[in-house]
């Protein structure tokens, strides 16, 4: 039986085949005409390279660094058209597809790297952006991430086979780039799928993953190791509970984080899965964390500020639950940082929560 999921990603590919065919006849497009980034990483053709129709509306430009990088695949055919000509035309089909059948302002994702290893760039505005390393175009390519990640596409389906070892290589080199431009821990990359209810980037890009990590950490230092994550759900009495109560409080639940994972937490998680395209389950897992567990830090308030401060108390780390994350409760969190072999900056990340949660 063909799932909602599969039947998703047929249509895009079919649309995107057709857009493909239907501007084949500008691939001659010259490569030499608008910007080509290779600032220490890949050469990336910039949207003026590769013939780029005008966004709708103006992107919006974030002043805040991005705090992760999310991969991506097409969901396109494995062709084994390899040159800059088939990028480009790649570039084209999914702006078309993505501005005249999704509805967007532009393309979704940031950059996206051909089966030929050739980088292009996708939502105006990227590579300018990563040029500040301070600031992050809001994109599509995520629900609830757009904000906050640096979208990768990369061309092919990789559900039985992986991508081409020069694409792949590509991908290090690009991530590595995002990395050391916006100061991204190896252990930020992620898939699609550990945010949202989708198979992308496929079984065997996303068994990947781990050796991506380690490729870019093995270039720029740090644990490349990703965050781990408890399963809680109905019937649960713990702690743990009580952080994931109060991270949907945060988000706008309207239940008391008591600790029992009871019919009222079930109902606000179903909603809040809901609301960022998660699996809709009512148990909390992968996708469930990776949306909830934000960056904290000195200057923060709220529930998730009282989650932290009660987890580092109970953990060994007195600190007062008052909801504001000020100067006493960084040095807690740098104290249980260096305690747990974490990189002691008092900004509870991805790997603080969940070592907190562990």
């Amino acid at each position: 039986m063909t799932t909602p999921t599969a039947r998703l990603l047929l249509r895009r590919r079919t649309l995107l085949a057709g857009a493909l065919s239907l501007g084949a006849a500008l691939t001659a497009l010259g490569s030499a005409a608008g910007r080509v980034w290779a600032a220490g990483g890949p050469p990336v053709s910039g949207c003026e390279a590769w013939g780029a129709r005008a966004p709708k509306s103006p992107v919006t430009v974030l002043t805040a660094r991005p705090q992760k990088i999310i991969v991506h695949h097409t969901a396109t055919d494995n062709v084994t058209e390899y040159g800059q000509d088939r990028a480009f035309a790649l570039a084209r089909a999914m702006q078309t597809y993505q501005m005249d059948t999704e509805g967007w302002i532009d393309t979704g994702q940031h950059f996206t790297i051909s089966r030929g290893a050739f980088v292009t760039e996708g939502r105006h505005g990227s590579l300018a952006a990563l040029d500040t390393g301070a600031q992050t175009v809001e994109a599509a390519h995520c629900t609830g991430q757009d904000t906050v990640a640096i979208g990768i596409e990369n061309e092919g389906t990789y559900t039985a086979e992986e991508p081409r070892a020069e694409q792949y290589a590509t991908l290090v080199d690009l991530c590595t780039r995002i990395c050391l431009q916006y100061g991204i821990r190896p252990y930020q990359i992620y898939g699609h799928r550990d945010f949202n209810n989708t198979q992308c980037p496929g079984d065997r890009l996303y068994g990947l993953l781990p050796k991506l990590r380690a490729d870019v950490a093995a270039r720029i230092g740090g644990d490349a190791t990703a965050p781990g994550w408890p399963v809680l759900r109905t019937g649960d009495v713990n702690e743990r509970v009580r952080v994931l109560q109060c991270l949907l409080v945060q988000r706008g639940a309207a239940i008391t984080p008591d600790g029992s994972f009871g019919p009222a937490t079930e109902g606000a998680l179903r909603a809040f899965q809901t609301r960022i395209g998660a699996g809709i389950d009512g148990v909390a897992g992968n996708q469930t964390w990776n949306q909830l567990c934000a960056p904290v830090a000195q200057g923060a308030t709220g529930e998730a500020v009282k989650a932290v401060q009660s987890r580092l108390s109970a953990l060994g780390f007195p600190t007062t639950a008052d909801g504001a994350f000020g100067p006493g409760t960084a040095a807690r969190v740098s104290a249980f940082q260096g305690a747990r072999a974490l990189p002691q900056d008092g900004v509870v990340d991805a790997r603080t929560w969940s070592r907190l949660l562990g």
